[in-house]
């Protein structure tokens, strides 16, 4: 832990963190000597680093004597030895220009976020598209088509209408579909999408026993419209992947490939930036603690944005674990506090 560290340690270590995370070489007993502006030996500060290496914090690369950080030493690093400083006023201004004061809709807005991310950072920007959490049903109605295919028109927050083609196992009636439609009408009204396919789902289960043909048949389409509800349609845009090849320690061609794999896929990445909904202000994920492998080698800054006092969602930087947090940090907060205003304003 970082209290069994002297001051002398503590400094010997930050100074070593920062000049790996400046030049990305490993550092010796003799550059760390000579960069500390301690009047100490190279065999002292050689026992230090050892020191170091036995806690987790540093290790040696295979190919140098020296040493660089480890995920451990990353994240003690940034929770006990860097000062983050507030963002340049002309950085703020500019971020802004493009993103407050245009007249920008949701979608530009997400694209000019992630853009200004990478940009910024010479990492990789992720903008989580705004989640419409609270988008409510209101009724639905069925049409009949040929090829056993019904039409299910879906009324959505008394404006919004979705038309979605169901394929069925039989062909139904038309009074089939309209008693069908009134029993979901019902029992649906002003929910929410998202507990939908649950409510079905409970319904599903608690009438089993005696469930008559008109409700298994309401059931039945239900549960073909709404199942695609049961994942969250939740969605990103990433915006200079490719800035990640100029970091050595990513530029192995498997790991760029895995790593690319997930921004296309999507999936771990989506779960890891729906961790961090919850939380207020910005999360650091290091190394190994994202949970993914694919992850491994990399850090993710992240922070919230909301719009009318709700989160709609998370905007991220992912780069390397030698990043320069002190600077990362800001960006992200900031940028995180103008997307929102910029969405609070439309």
């Amino acid at each position: 832990m970082d209290n069994q560290l002297d001051e002398r340690s503590r400094h010997l270590f930050r100074v070593l963190v920062q000049n790996y995370i400046d030049d990305g070489q490993p550092v010796g007993s003799r550059t760390l000597a000579r960069l500390s502006d301690l009047e100490v030996s190279p065999a002292t500060v050689r026992n230090i680093m050892s020191d170091l290496e036995t806690m987790g914090y540093l290790h040696s690369p295979h190919t140098s004597a020296g040493r660089v950080p480890t995920a451990q030493g990353y994240r003690l690093f940034v929770d006990t030895l860097i000062e983050v400083k507030p963002l340049n006023s002309t950085v703020v201004t500019g971020l802004k220009q493009k993103l407050v004061e245009p007249e920008l809709n949701q979608q530009l807005l997400v694209e000019t976020a992630s853009s200004l991310l990478s940009s910024l950072t010479q990492m990789a920007g992720v903008v989580t598209v705004p989640q419409q959490h609270k988008a409510a049903f209101r009724q639905i109605e069925f049409l009949n088509l040929s090829d056993r295919r019904v039409l299910a028109i879906l009324v959505v927050d008394q404006k919004e209408v979705q038309n979605r083609i169901i394929h069925l196992d039989r062909e139904y009636s038309s009074s089939e579909l309209r008693e069908a439609a009134n029993y979901l009408n019902d029992l649906l009204a002003g929910r929410t999408l998202q507990s939908v396919r649950k409510l079905l789902l409970k319904e599903l289960d608690r009438v089993r026993q005696d469930m008559n043909e008109l409700m298994r048949t309401a059931i039945t389409l239900g549960e073909k419209i709404f199942s695609e509800e049961e994942q969250p349609q939740t969605n990103y845009i990433v915006d200079g992947q490719i800035n990640l090849m100029e970091f050595e320690e990513l530029s192995d061609i498997e790991k760029l490939r895995s790593l690319f794999e997930a921004f296309s896929q999507k999936k771990e990445i989506l779960h890891l930036l729906d961790r961090c909904i919850c939380a207020s202000g910005v999360q650091l994920f290091i190394g190994n603690e994202s949970g993914y492998e694919v992850l491994d080698d990399c850090s993710i800054v992240s922070a919230p944005y909301v719009m009318n006092e709700d989160v709609k969602g998370v905007l991220a930087v992912v780069g390397p674990t030698r990043m320069a947090y002190d600077r990362v940090i800001p960006i992200v907060d900031v940028t995180a506090r103008l997307l929102s205003e910029a969405l609070n304003s439309q």
